[in-house]
């Protein structure tokens, strides 16, 4: 064996990735355990001050007095301007009852105690979430199931805080696993329900600059040009695998709007675009593919492939008598290519008549 062998030995790459691996899991339960503190710190500073509050009868003024001593003696210490310090006691308000509490398990026994709605949040996830997510959900999301639901989203698909607002603006929580599908008759009980929660309904491509009429080719290269924010949407799992992905059977040949693999149901997704209303025929066609890419593509530890039909308008019970009849899992879903106005906004902003009229009336007034 000569020198560089044994400077460099067969399996060494092998030790050198185990290592590098081995020191970003460290570098993440290290930031990890430093928001945790942090978030502990700032849960105990609103504990402190709500409590004197009550027993002393505290007022507000002693927060701004409170946050320009802590400047003055501990000038290195940042977080603690007069206004995250009443964030701190919001937030020890709004989750008091339970950060106390440090297991599901000792959840359950003080069950009585605790309000049921306090319940949902385990301490491990709040104290999981960075502060600026928090200040987010405390502020834009009131109801608490659903406050909850972005909690374990963020968690699961480590979303940025700008990420976290899109979603929530977005109304990513009303919209998960919303898509018409056959998939409690073609898959087992477990992937059928991780299946129907990967889908949603509608797709928001509000991303994309299209004008009506449009092809469904532009649609597709609008997206592909867009993949990352197109990933984003489709949620957590796809990787893209192709576009006008080819299959040739019996000498035709054949082309995949988009195909995607989808990490955690280990199953291959084909997605045919396209405009104006579901049309029956199109579940034919979606299972055609499904049942090519099963046979020339699919591993046979792959779950089965799923097809999914995006369309811009979709009548349910058309969609669900098209899908009893074939055999592969599909799911049909809509999109939009503008984010339609909240109704209380949409109710408030002027119609084109009343614009109209107080244009004529100052025309007249001059």
């Amino acid at each position: 064996m000569n020198a560089d062998n044994q400077t460099h030995p067969v399996r060494y790459p092998e030790l050198l990735s185990e290592i590098k691996q081995r020191i970003r899991s460290a570098q993440t339960r290290a930031m990890q355990g430093v928001n945790a503190e942090l978030i502990r710190l700032y849960w105990e500073v609103g504990q402190m001050l709500d409590a004197r509050q009550k027993r002393e009868g505290w007022g507000a003024a002693v927060i701004p007095r409170l946050a320009r001593d802590i400047r003055n003696e501990l000038p290195e210490v940042k977080g603690f301007s007069e206004r995250n310090i009443k964030r701190m006691l919001a937030f020890y308000r709004e989750y008091g009852s339970l950060a106390v509490v440090p297991q599901p398990v000792a959840q359950a026994a003080v069950a009585e105690e605790v309000p049921q709605a306090v319940a949902l949040f385990p301490t491990e996830v709040l104290l999981s979430l960075p502060w600026g997510h928090h200040l987010l959900l405390m502020e834009k999301v009131k109801d608490t199931e659903t406050r909850y639901w972005y909690m374990q989203a963020t968690l699961a698909n480590g979303w940025s805080r700008n990420v976290l607002q899109m979603q929530i603006e977005s109304s990513a929580h009303a919209r998960q696993g919303k898509a018409t599908s056959n998939f409690a008759l073609r898959l087992p009980p477990p992937q059928s329900d991780l299946a129907q929660q990967a889908l949603k309904d509608p797709y928001l491509f509000d991303f994309l600059t299209l004008a009506e009429p449009f092809h469904e080719r532009e649609l597709e290269t609008g997206l592909i040009a867009h993949l990352e924010k197109f990933l984003l949407e489709l949620g957590q799992g796809f990787a893209f695998v192709g576009r006008q992905y080819h299959i040739e059977v019996g000498d035709q040949d054949f082309y995949i709007d988009l195909l995607f693999y989808h990490l955690h149901l280990r199953c291959y997704i084909v997605i045919e675009l396209k405009r104006g209303q579901f049309r029956p025929e199109y579940a034919g066609k979606m299972n055609f593919y499904c049942s090519v890419v099963d046979d020339v593509l699919k591993h046979r530890t792959d779950s089965p492939t799923i097809g999914l039909i995006l369309c811009q308008e979709q009548n349910e019970v058309i969609a669900e008598y098209a899908l009893r009849g074939v055999d592969k899992p599909i799911g049909v879903s809509t999109f939009e290519l503008t984010r339609a106005l909240p109704m209380e906004l949409e109710s408030s902003l002027p119609t084109i008549e009343q614009i109209e009229r107080e244009l004529a009336g100052d025309n007249k007034r001059s």
